[in-house]
């Protein structure tokens, strides 16, 4: 047993960064499944009998997707999207859940601790945007011909102030404050879902051990780093230092909970002490720290990395950025509004957010935990992910190597789905690091729930959350192409891939192979052609122009500026020319 320990003012705690509480921002960003028999209007005291009856069926107080479908009314598929998503956002690595091999969580469980905290913060709801103080210097992205109806494109996340800030939307502490304060608001009834009862009655009576303490690390973490392998109760007084050999005493839940909310309340009072100290300063519109230099990126408005672990790439416009797993610092990216720009981060993830961004292509690495994709329009996906996520999206395209179905959620318009379609020197090796399986692919097996998101924070006509959304359709195999990711910015280490580690579909295989014999086709009869010099020259320059003229009309796709050199065009035409089509820019 650890000696008692001095309560700790808010003022210690909220100078201290080691100490310092933060929400785990992985459980209310990737964690959140609009499926209506998840969310409770009274959590607390829907989820302790719920909790009972799920230990009872439970073996060693894990359960699998037929208990879970048994419980909570839900169906398998249902179920089994539920263990997929926890296992997606848990925070220890060695969980037996996290580690289990694909096609083995089933069989591995949930514990039903984490489960009942899953299902408790389903009822969150997220943070309304803040209403811009210059309406004048708003600017809507979205076409006036926009696939949505006027109502939802006048409350679009994608309106953007001319200086490419995005003072309306909420910051990261923002957000992380609203996060703080539902966990201060919840958590008397957070620890009742964990807490075990001893002789006696009342509350003084119930304790929580030091394993049920541990659980309490998903929705929480001290420090900026979270807990780099040590378990979350030796960041308490309470266990710190316990004898290995000897149970740890279990503590009363009461005290638990007055030193959460000593914590909680101190944290509160550094984010709004920081925040006040950059209201005098210049905007920052992500309350980052960091900066990133990109110097193929002049028009960036900010690419940053926060002392938590994540790098933000914002405002990017009509030009191209890119960056290697050695440029990326943290496991976690956020593209945020970025615009007619292409965008390549070729590097191993754990989570990616692409949020906000319009007539883009924006090629991922490899992502072992989750991909959210949300409030985008004209967006092309390419990426090799565990789970991804797509909401409140239009008119966007996602070339994917996925080892779970794609879930779509919210109001979604004409989209489609395709299978990866592309490769750098390094993919297989960041897919075996973050444990994507290459010959598993479920890209065309897209599940669509609730058309609104309870979640989300936006208002919307529609007044339910259970009405059939809309799902995603398959490109067109003879729609289909490969996409060339450029090596003109250099900067990339050798790596082993040599094409696409992802099998395609035969249809798909079949009109690329069509497509390559008809090229090679016409290169025989270009080469063979009899024609003079002159005439030769002639026929350059008239491919030249029609080249050039294409390029130019989907300059927002292209990796650089419209406006670039005519030499430049013509090493993109002969480069063309001599990949055979391998080379693709989306139109």
């Amino acid at each position: 047993m650890t000696e008692p320990t001095e309560p700790c003012t808010s003022s210690s705690l909220a100078r201290d960064s080691t100490t310092v509480i933060h929400p785990r921002r992985e459980p209310f960003e990737h964690g959140l499944l609009p499926i209506p028999r998840l969310i409770f209007s009274d959590p607390a005291q829907t989820l302790i009998p719920l909790k009972k009856k799920l230990l009872e069926l439970s073996s060693n107080h894990r359960v699998g997707s037929a208990a879970i479908s048994e419980a909570l009314q839900i169906s398998i598929e249902h179920a089994r999207l539920v263990i997929d998503t926890l296992a997606s956002i848990l925070p220890s690595d060695s969980e037996p859940l996290v580690a289990a091999k694909l096609g083995e969580a089933d069989s591995v469980g949930v514990d039903v601790h984490d489960l009942v905290l899953f299902l408790y913060i389903q009822s969150y709801k997220r943070l309304l945007p803040r209403t811009h103080k210059d309406s004048a210097a708003v600017v809507d992205v979205w076409p006036s011909t926009s696939a949505f109806d006027g109502y939802l494109s006048a409350l679009s996340p994608l309106q953007l102030v001319r200086s490419n800030s995005r003072r309306f939307m909420p910051s990261q502490s923002d957000e992380e404050a609203h996060q703080l304060s539902y966990l201060q608001k919840h958590l008397s009834n957070i620890l009742s879902l964990l807490a075990e009862p001893v002789d006696g009655e009342g509350e003084e009576s119930m304790v929580l051990t030091m394993d049920s303490f541990e659980h309490l690390g998903f929705l929480i973490q001290f420090g900026d780093k979270g807990s780099e392998g040590n378990s979350f109760s030796q960041f308490s007084p309470f266990f710190a230092n316990s004898d290995p050999d000897m149970p740890a005493v279990p503590v009363p839940a009461a005290q638990v909970h007055d030193w959460l909310l000593q914590n909680i309340a101190a944290a509160l009072e550094y984010i709004s002490e920081r925040t006040s100290s950059k209201e005098n300063g210049p905007v920052s519109p992500s309350d980052h720290d960091v900066a990133m230099t990109d110097a193929s990126s002049p028009s960036v408005n900010k690419v940053s990395t926060s002392t938590r672990g994540a790098s933000f790439i914002e405002g990017i416009s009509k030009s191209s950025y890119m960056k290697h797993a050695p440029d990326v610092k943290g496991s976690t990216v956020k593209v945020l509004n970025c615009h007619e720009s292409a965008i390549y981060i070729l590097a191993p993830l754990r989570y990616a957010t692409v949020y906000g961004c319009s007539d883009a292509t924006i090629v991922l690495g490899a992502v072992g935990k989750a991909v959210r994709v949300e409030h985008c329009e004209r967006v092309h996906v390419i990426v090799a992910a565990k789970h991804i996520c797509i909401a409140n999206c239009r008119e966007c395209v996602f070339f994917l190597g996925v080892n779970q179905q794609p879930l779509i959620v919210g109001d979604n318009h004409k989209l489609q789905v395709a299978p990866y379609n592309t490769f750098y020197s390094q993919l297989e090796e960041h897919m075996d690091e973050v444990g994507i399986v290459p010959t598993v692919n479920r890209w065309d097996e897209p599940l669509a729930l609730g058309m609104v998101d309870p979640h989300d924070s936006l208002s919307h006509p529609a007044g339910v959350s259970d009405v059939q959304a809309e799902s995603a359709m398959r490109v067109d195999p003879d729609q289909f192409t490969y996409f060339v990711i450029p090596n003109w910015f250099g900067g990339e280490s050798t790596g082993a891939t040599k094409g696409n580690p992802f099998t395609l579909p035969d249809a798909y295989m079949a009109s690329q192979n069509k497509n390559q014999k008809s090229l090679e086709e016409i290169r025989q009869l270009l080469r063979e052609a009899p024609l003079e010099e002159s005439r030769k020259r002639e026929l350059s320059s008239a491919l030249h122009v029609y080249f050039r003229d294409w390029l130019y009309g989907n300059y927002q796709f292209l990796p650089f500026r419209p406006n670039v050199p005519e030499t430049f065009v013509s090493f993109i035409f002969y480069k063309a020319i001599d990949l055979c089509q391998t080379m693709q820019w989306h139109s």
